[in-house]
């Protein structure tokens, strides 16, 4: 009689459990990086019956970008590195110069009397732009405005805007430097 020896089977059922354990812990425990893009936040939606807001030209300040990456600033070509300092000398104009934004003075909690620039940066890109140089201009008129409330959050609390901790601070030096970016559509004008 020959009898075939049975190989024992191995219990798979328990390999799975583990397997699936292992998963769900290096799910839970690790990190997956996902923060790209621009943190804006955005205004409410506009009613149907408001009013468009009359701006003045000389309140404009004109920034164009094309396929090419190339920069135009009012009409004249402009240079990524020194964006910054022009956004700034264009809101704060603290000459009074006519062809700067202009100001109105108004009281804003916390600080008393401000200067508050009318002044609106208008961004338009091509559709050929780069999405590398749209995020450089982007970071640039955001280091502008994060300067200019730094002066006032300085100026007014003694701490730079990003250290305020009192969120009715940080709201009072939004309202003295608002972040005025209007961004049109793209546009294809070179066909690309």
């Amino acid at each position: 009689m020959n009898m075939a020896k049975k190989t024992p089977e191995l219990n798979t059922g328990s390999m799975a459990d583990i397997s699936f354990l292992l998963l769900t812990f290096f799910l839970l425990t690790s990190s997956i990086n996902t923060d790209q893009g621009i943190s804006r936040v955005l205004p409410p939606p506009i009613p149907p019956d408001a009013e468009t807001p009359d701006i003045n030209r000389r309140n404009v300040m004109e920034v164009l970008l094309n396929q090419y990456d190339q920069l135009m600033v009012n009409g004249e070509p402009g240079d990524i590195s020194e964006l910054k300092d022009e956004v700034v000398r264009f809101i704060e104009n603290p000459a009074d110069d006519e062809n700067l934004s202009g100001h109105r003075i108004r009281e804003v909690d916390y600080i008393g009397s401000v200067r508050i620039s009318e002044g609106v940066i208008s961004l338009q890109n091509d559709r050929g732009t780069s999405y590398d140089m749209y995020i450089q201009v982007q970071n640039e008129l955001t280091k502008a405005f994060n300067e200019m409330r730094d002066k006032v959050a300085m100026q007014a609390f003694g701490k730079r805007y990003v250290d305020l901790e009192d969120e009715d601070h940080r709201k009072a030096v939004g309202r003295a430097v608002p972040q005025s970016i209007s961004e049109a559509e793209p546009k294809n004008i070179g066909g690309k």
